[in-house]
């Protein structure tokens, strides 16, 4: 038996890393994980048995830790609006920034705003929010965009598009273990037309950050995660908002909201071009911190 006051300082002691505070929130993490030790009985001191295995493989995550790879690779799950989503190299990190993204859009409804409440054109069975409404995400990644919206809006008939194949297989993973039924494809949104029309609602997180901020970004991000679905142009950075927001112009029923996660530095450029599309009613929408970090329209 350990107690798990120690265990806590010496995976803290192992990691490599200036930031004090993310240490100690991934040994929680990783404690929880490997022990089932919450943060409460690191606190309370509560005895635990370490058994050989569990030992190992706390070295295993810790020696992974400090080549700087993300501990949501290292554990194969991120947490995502209170549920748990595998995570895979090769697929983006769900990130709390796009929890904001699906909690505008789960609120919109709520607020009768948009047609997760209602249409000018009336569809049998849409009396009761969300309840017939389509949904597509664009780069859906693992999944966590789709899978939320379905199991956040009741009644909601939601699709979702990657161009990796090992996105759409941790995206249907996801979905398998957290029940939600959602239609998952292959398909590239600068190069493809979208197979659905009648849409309500579109949402997407597409790639935003141009090259020249790569120097800038941390390690374990820029080694570990994929490329393809960071980073744009240097010279046309709003190439998938431009595509996005064409094909949302076709695939949307009136009135439909097109909703996407953009760069900070982009809101008005994003803006300029929904408005070029037929989108009113555009907006950019600050996150918590007062950045920049959604833009939305409605196709009226």
């Amino acid at each position: 038996m350990k107690n798990s006051k120690a265990l806590f300082r010496y995976f803290v002691s192992r990691i490599v890393s200036d930031d004090a505070e993310e240490v100690d929130a991934m040994a929680y993490i990783v404690l929880d994980h490997v022990f089932s030790i919450s943060r409460t009985d690191v606190l309370a001191d509560r005895s635990v048995a370490v058994s050989p295995a569990a030992a190992e493989k706390m070295e295993t995550i810790l020696n992974r830790l400090n080549t700087g790879e993300p501990l949501q690779y290292v554990l194969g799950e991120a947490e995502f609006y209170g549920r748990i989503f595998k995570v895979r190299p090769g697929v983006l990190i769900p990130r709390p920034e796009t929890e904001e993204l699906v909690r505008w859009v789960v609120e919109s409804g709520d607020r009768s705003r948009y047609p997760l409440v209602s249409s000018q054109e009336p569809v049998v069975g849409r009396q009761q929010p969300g309840v017939g409404i389509r949904v597509l995400d664009i780069g859906t990644g693992t999944g966590c965009i789709p899978v939320t919206l379905f199991l956040e809006i009741p009644g909601a008939e939601v699709f979702a598009v990657d161009v990796s194949d090992v996105a759409i297989a941790v995206a249907r993973e996801n979905a398998s273990l957290l029940n939600a039924r959602i239609d998952i494809v292959s398909l590239d949104v600068l190069k493809d037309p979208l197979p659905w029309e009648g849409l309500d609602v579109i949402v997407s997180n597409p790639p935003y950050i141009p090259w020249s901020e790569k120097v800038s970004m941390r390690r374990n991000v820029t080694e570990f995660e994929p490329e393809v679905a960071l980073f744009v142009p240097e010279d046309d950075p709003l190439i998938f908002y431009k595509a996005i927001a064409k094909q949302a112009s076709r695939a949307l029923r009136r009135p439909g909201l097109l909703a996407v996660e953009i760069n900070e530095r982009f809101g008005e450029g994003v803006a300029r071009v929904f408005r070029e599309e037929g989108f009113s009613d555009v907006e950019v929408i600050k996150d918590i911190f007062g950045k920049e970090r959604i833009v939305k329209g409605v196709l009226g």
